[in-house]
């Protein structure tokens, strides 16, 4: 199974595309935003993610790589039931312990498989999911 590669990453033209990664993870792709920090392991984060997607109903298709910390699904939207690929990859947030927290960060590269303009559907589906995901990890 081949999962995408985010370090070799080459967006489209087309505005159909949303790509949430850490600053400078992407070689050849801007990231519409820099991910965020979280305080979990990337074993723990990954664990977290995995359940938020898999307990998501307009998810369907999911493929994980459990020693990558990857998952590749298939995203329907809920009126028009089109189709869209996400790939998740959670990463630690750095091999040599000089990042601010020694926890764990991903990227997110949700894209439409037709038509030009999605008009926002990629981003708000990595907007809600960050949403979740922020709500599962936070530890009063």
């Amino acid at each position: 199974m081949d999962f995408l590669r985010f370090e070799s990453l080459e967006r489209p033209g087309s505005p159909n595309t949303y790509l949430l990664a850490p600053e400078a993870l992407c070689e050849k792709a801007e990231p519409d935003a820099v991910s965020p920090e979280f305080t979990q392991s990337a074993r723990d984060l990954f664990a977290i993610v995995s359940r938020l997607v898999r307990g998501d109903r307009s998810f369907i298709q999911i493929d994980e790589d459990r020693e990558g910390l990857r998952i590749r699904f298939v995203a329907v939207t809920p009126i028009l039931r089109f189709k869209d690929d996400v790939d998740i990859q959670v990463l630690p947030n750095s091999a040599d312990g000089s990042a601010k927290t020694p926890g764990s960060t991903l990227a997110v590269y949700s894209r439409s498989r037709v038509g030009y303009s999605d008009m926002g559907a990629n981003a708000k589906r990595v907007g809600a999911l960050m949403k979740k995901l922020s709500g599962a990890t936070h530890t009063p």
